[in-house]
């Protein structure tokens, strides 16, 4: 830690640049919670010193860690000087996330992708989902739902992880005579992110597993599970869209799961969850964890 006596040296982009957050978070964090008070050249130009950096990226490291941004504020700044010095340095997966959201911000497609394909070798699948995917595709939501991410940067680091998880799919081994899962979203369902996830973590467990995209037409899971006869479908809906959009949708496919006795069918996700005592399922298993399956 240097002194405070030093000679403030860093602009607000070069603060940007080393912590990840963007000009007007920073500003937002001055203004709201008096995290730092830089000082203004002539001109009216922020100035940063070393320990206003290091007080940025504390209470960054905080909210991350899940505490609101207020309590993420106030124990940065009670942390100034002998705290600071004994903070634990950080774990690869500290070093990757705050990496992965740093290319995020800046839309660096290019860095996201090498940063996630690093990771994947370094950790394996089931620590690089449990550890890398979730945490930051948390951390995508979060900042999109704050407004501290545009609709672009939250667009563009949600595809990339989707582009990774689909490669991730498509060059794993499976054993001769792997049982097969069907996974799918529900017709006007755009969340596919989750099933790919859930997908990839059965695989683990030694199921050989094919995905229907997002938003199937009407009909589409049907003809998938009548042309590949598969073990198990595992239907998601992370919202209640489905239901809400075509009503009768679910009693068909209920019915439908009634005709393969032979298969099992299971439905999840938030929204399905929500909607649980009106769905009136027979054939279809409402399940709220993959170990169900």
């Amino acid at each position: 830690m240097k002194p405070l006596s030093e000679k403030p040296t860093y602009t607000i982009k070069q603060v940007a640049d080393r912590t990840g957050l963007s000009r007007q978070v920073l500003r937002k964090w001055e203004e709201r919670y008096e995290v730092v008070v830089p000082q203004r050249l002539a001109n009216g130009y922020r100035v940063y010193r070393e320990e206003d950096v290091q007080l940025f990226l504390l209470m960054k490291r905080y909210s991350e860690e899940g505490f609101a941004l207020s309590q993420s504020a106030k124990m940065a700044k009670s942390k100034r000087t002998s705290a600071q010095e004994s903070e634990p340095e950080d774990t690869y997966q500290d070093t990757i996330l705050r990496e992965l959201l740093h290319h995020g911000t800046n839309c660096d497609e290019l860095e996201l992708n090498l940063l996630l394909q690093t990771a994947y070798h370094r950790l394996g699948l089931e620590l690089y989902l449990q550890q890398i995917v979730i945490p930051f595709l948390k951390k995508v939501g979060d900042n999109w739902e704050s407004g501290t991410w545009s609709e672009y940067q939250e667009a563009l680091s949600s595809l990339v992880v989707r582009d990774q998880l689909v490669q991730v799919r498509r060059n794993f081994q499976y054993r001769e005579g792997s049982p097969i899962l069907l996974g799918a979203c529900l017709p006007f369902e755009l969340h596919e992110i989750p099933v790919h996830i859930i997908l990839l973590q059965l695989m683990l467990r030694g199921w050989r597993t094919v995905m229907i995209g997002a938003s199937p037409a009407l009909g589409a899971i049907q003809s998938f599970v009548e042309k590949i006869r598969p073990d198990k479908v595992l239907l998601s809906a992370s919202t209640t869209l489905p239901f809400e959009t075509h009503p009768g949708f679910i009693a068909e496919l209920d019915r439908f799961a009634g005709s393969c006795p032979d298969i099992k069918f299971y439905l999840g996700g938030h929204g399905s969850l929500l909607l649980s005592n009106q769905l009136k399922l027979t054939h279809i298993h409402l399940i709220e964890s993959i170990d169900e399956v």
